[in-house]
């Protein structure tokens, strides 16, 4: 998979895919991803990609030009037209389904706003969809779009150590995960829940299960609706008092 991100800061976007899991697997070529200065493809002479809009209004407003010639110079690198994903608080809310679709693409590219925003006549040319991370607004689309990069990166064969690293995670499934313990058995009087240390596999993955279903049921009770349950998941649902009617 080939991601690339157009940006006015692709330092910053190198410092973070170059560390921890993601950075591995980028090194290894597990993925690529390239970081494309917009700057650079400005045709004036102080190089600048904003100006003020029309109509007035505060901020400047980045300038269809440079982010244009930035993206057809990505289609030629690439070889391709990437799917163009534009990194805005206008988009619809990223989701792990909508993250498992963007991991089956060869090539994806990211556009990464600042300012006030980017013209809308370039939207309208060339992105393909708008995706947000969250109803609030940051100072630019470079820590927004590296969410979606690790999000992306980590479900690709060969950048976690196995599959179920991140199957059993929060939302892969539409559950949230189950609560984790590890070493010492207690701490400040806290102990590990004694059924993780019976060596009962099975009895295990019941609790887990469970512990997942009624965690989503108290923090994320809208989760229920897409995700898959079983007779037993929903009996036991209803053992701890939740009614799906009254979402």
């Amino acid at each position: 998979m080939r991601i690339d991100i157009m940006t006015l800061f692709p330092e910053m976007c190198d410092t973070v895919l170059n560390e921890s899991i993601i950075g591995r697997a980028r090194a290894a070529g597990v993925f690529t991803a390239k970081c494309h200065q917009i700057r650079d493809y400005s045709t004036d002479k102080h190089r600048r990609t904003d100006f003020a809009p029309y109509g007035g209004g505060m901020g400047m407003l980045m300038q269809t030009q440079p982010i244009y010639d930035c993206f057809m110079s990505v289609c030629e690198q690439a070889g391709v037209r990437p799917h163009l994903i534009y990194m805005s608080p206008q988009g619809k809310v990223l989701t792990q389904e909508r993250v498992k679709e963007l991991s089956q693409m060869d090539n994806i590219a990211i556009l990464c706003g600042h300012y006030e925003g980017i013209d809308e006549r370039v939207i309208e040319e060339i992105v393909d969809e708008e995706i947000s991370v969250g109803d609030y607004v940051i100072t630019g689309g470079e820590l927004p779009a590296l969410i979606l990069v690790d999000a992306v990166a980590r479900m690709l064969p060969g950048v976690l150590a196995e599959e179920e690293s991140f199957e059993e995670e929060s939302h892969y499934s539409s559950l949230l995960e189950y609560p984790q313990y590890t070493r010492p058995f207690e701490w400040r009087g806290r102990q590990v829940p004694e059924i993780l240390i019976s060596g009962h596999h099975g009895n295990i993955e019941k609790w887990r299960r469970q512990q997942a279903l009624e965690r989503t049921a108290e923090r994320r009770p809208d989760l229920l609706k897409k995700a898959e349950l079983t007779k037993a998941d929903l009996e036991f649902l209803k053992s701890i008092g939740f009614d799906e009617d009254d979402e």
